[in-house]
């Protein structure tokens, strides 16, 4: 895993997410964009695909692996559904390359609300993102 292979968080932060999905007019546009986001993702080894990996309560399989470098953490993360890798896009914008204290201060609430997104997904996609953020956020708490 490296941390340049991941743009997210690093060179694609929540600001530049919020500014592209406002020139959209409809949610159609906006999930191409999310499901085009997920295609920046580069794809998990299948050495990493395995359960100790997978992330519970997601509708899909989504598969996450974290590293620490100094203070920041750093997620890799894949899944087999397009749409699903798309919302990892979005959660890593705002997580991945931040260290535990910044990651926890995080308000994912007021992105998720401002990108109006849980009031857009199924309620099955919505629980998922949710566990997706609490996978990181149990991450940052075990490293803090």
């Amino acid at each position: 895993m490296t941390q340049s292979s991941n743009p997210f968080g690093t060179r694609i932060g929540v600001d530049d997410i919020l500014e592209t999905l406002e020139f959209f007019d409809s949610w159609e546009e906006r999930y191409k964009y999310i499901i085009d986001l997920g295609k920046e993702l580069p794809p998990l080894p299948e050495s990493v695909r395995q359960d100790e990996f997978l992330v519970r309560g997601c509708q899909s399989q989504v598969w996450m692996v974290s590293e620490q470098d100094g203070d920041a953490l750093y997620f890799d993360v894949d899944s087999d559904a397009f749409i699903v890798k798309g919302l990892l896009a979005l959660v890593l914008a705002a997580y991945n390359g931040k260290t535990a204290a910044e990651i926890l201060a995080f308000d994912v609430d007021a992105y998720f609300e401002r990108l109006q997104l849980l009031k857009h997904l199924s309620p099955t996609r919505g629980n998922g993102i949710k566990a997706m953020v609490e996978r990181v956020q149990n991450t940052a708490r075990a490293a803090n």
